[in-house]
């Protein structure tokens, strides 16, 4: 567990989930954002999400802790770190009250679990928590093509109050590298929690103009 020195108050403090879906990118760049704006970020890796930060980000997962700590050097002090496994966190709680979860990316897997009320691990443990506290729970799922189980179980949560925001980057902006994508889609997460920021240009400045 990365210590945390400063922690904040429940409006201050965010749960971040990164799952085994692809686009590992969006969860960590998320978790940074937050970091820079000064909130306190709570984060849950699963074993498959440290497996496609491997593949995708050559992060060495073997040495877990300490490449959160590599990564995030600037802002470690509001970084909280918590073990998949630990069903025991204070994210576990009702009682530990924080503003939102997101879950960046989200695979179909930890989706269909929420959706059926299983919280077998700290991941769907916490978004349960969230759920039953009435608190914003994001969901940033990422796989395509979808089939009708994926879409049923958006449905039941979208119907629950849950925001889904799927991986779907937009191209009016004319974005000019990876990292371009990623700000918009990290930037529609962080509207969607009300957090201003400028990862992208709006719609405007007479663009709308043919």
């Amino acid at each position: 567990m990365v210590v945390n020195s400063t922690e904040h108050t429940a409006n201050q403090r965010y749960i971040v989930g990164i799952t085994g879906a692809s686009g590992s990118i969006y969860g960590i760049r998320l978790t940074e954002v937050l970091l820079s704006l000064g909130y306190t970020v709570h984060l849950v890796i699963s074993n498959a999400g440290w497996r496609v930060l491997k593949e995708e980000m050559d992060w060495e997962a073997s040495s877990r802790e300490e490449m959160l700590e590599q990564y995030f050097s600037t802002w470690s002090a509001q970084l909280v770190y918590h073990s998949f496994a630990d069903i025991g966190a204070t994210i576990a709680s009702g009682s530990f009250r924080v503003k939102a979860m997101i879950i960046v990316p989200c695979s179909m897997g930890t989706l269909a679990n929420i959706a059926g009320g299983m919280s077998a691990n700290l991941m769907t443990r916490a978004a349960d928590v969230v759920l039953k506290e009435e608190r914003k729970l994001v969901i940033v799922p990422r796989e395509t093509p979808l089939q009708a189980i994926h879409l049923e179980n958006m449905l039941k949560l979208a119907r629950m109050g849950v925001s889904i925001v799927p991986a779907m980057p937009a191209f009016y902006y004319r974005p000019k590298t990876l990292d371009d994508t990623v700000d918009f889609m990290v930037g529609k997460v962080l509207d969607i929690l009300d957090i201003e920021h400028q990862l992208f240009e709006r719609w405007g400045n007479g663009r709308e103009k043919f």
